[in-house]
């Protein structure tokens, strides 16, 4: 049966309109493959390998059994049940951690570390999660009041090692002597014995060595710098995972998940930071 010129015509547009949406979509795939293919699915559960170091409680430490143990494992352990992962905890020494991520022997570094600018030249940080200020450590007998008091000749302070106490003394305090130690028992146990005039660390962990040194040592709160921010730092490049934890982060500080975290680690230290007008490690008002 022969058709008509109309009819012909008909077909051939909608013929053409059918290619020409394959075509499209295929244009479209191919145009998003590139941003797809790094895009996480939620199929299957991926492993996320997190370093920190055991050696910093209540944040980082291990339970009597050995196991990783603390409010750092808590909120990293809650976010790989909420986007999805088998997390598995490393215990890394502290200056392990970075080359950790660089060496991808783990995806995140989650320990109390503060975001500065020289360690943003080597990861990439989430936003931060918490807020902390240095304090000092000093021996009954130093004579220590303040900061000012350590930057002389003759004076001593330990640091722990690549920490921000290290940082910070090395800029600011350039006329003491500095002595370096692998963790921070070590700077302490120098201050206790009289070794050194000062250790310098953050607010909670001086508080609580005073109180476990009362004889010995004083703690001196005085604020001599601006507040630091711990991040959770990722390898380079790792935008998928750091927009994960940017958004858990945020949603963390909206829900109260930083205040049950805070009641069931430090509810005590919560009440002394309140009663001394101290900030909080959560309070980003």
């Amino acid at each position: 049966m022969q058709l008509s010129k109309k009819v012909c015509l008909g077909f051939l547009i909608a013929t053409l309109m059918v290619l020409g949406m394959g075509l499209l979509s295929a244009c479209s795939n191919a145009a998003n493959s590139e941003t797809d293919k790094n895009k996480k699915t939620y199929t299957e559960r991926e492993t996320l390998v997190v370093a920190m170091e055991l050696a910093y409680p209540p944040f980082e430490t291990k339970d009597e059994a050995g196991n990783p143990a603390g409010l750092s494992v808590d909120f990293i352990t809650a976010f790989a049940n909420a986007y999805n992962y088998d997390v598995v905890i490393e215990n890394t020494a502290w200056d392990g951690l970075i080359p950790s991520l660089q060496t991808e022997l783990a995806d995140c570094v989650i320990s109390s570390m503060t975001i500065t600018e020289e360690r943003a030249e080597q990861v990439d940080f989430s936003d931060p999660y918490a807020v902390a200020q240095l304090a000092l450590l000093v021996n009954s007998n130093s004579g220590i009041n303040s900061i000012d008091d350590l930057n002389q000749e003759g004076k001593s302070i330990a640091v722990k090692t690549g920490s921000t106490g290290d940082v910070y003394a090395t800029k600011n305090l350039p006329l003491a002597t500095i002595v370096r130690l692998a963790d921070e028992s070590a700077c302490v146990t120098e201050v206790v014995q009289g070794k050194v005039d000062a250790f310098i660390y953050d607010q909670l962990t001086i508080y609580r060595n005073q109180l476990n040194n009362p004889e010995t040592t004083a703690a001196v709160f005085i604020p001599f710098q601006d507040p630091e921010h711990w991040g959770i730092a990722v390898r380079k490049g790792n935008s998928v995972l750091l927009e994960e934890l940017n958004e858990y982060i945020l949603i963390s500080q909206i829900d109260g998940t930083f205040d049950r975290l805070t009641g069931k680690h430090l509810p005590s230290e919560k009440a002394t930071f309140d009663e001394l007008g101290f900030r909080w490690f959560f309070d980003f008002r």
